[in-house]
């Protein structure tokens, strides 16, 4: 089974990174850019068939180590 998981700073953080990704692409000329959040994402490979035990592991996984959820969000999509 595949899932994916989305990390990105919550409403209100600051994104310094965002911010430097913003600026370059404008400094690149690509028109329209209002706005740039930057975030991670994890591909993961899981033994077994069951999604729902799949979704509970990968929560833990974020609460414990993938995310920092002070800061962070996270979304965990089960692929298939």
């Amino acid at each position: 089974m595949k899932a994916r998981i989305y990390v990105t700073l919550k409403n209100g953080v600051l994104d310094p990174q965002g911010k430097a990704i913003e600026g370059a692409l404008g400094s690149l000329g690509i028109p329209g850019i209002a706005s740039v959040r930057q975030g991670k994402m994890f591909d993961i490979e899981l033994a077994g068939h069951d999604a729902k035990a799949a979704e509970a592991a990968l929560a833990t996984a974020c609460e414990k180590l993938l995310a920092n959820t002070v800061i962070e969000n996270y979304r965990v999509e089960i692929l298939g």
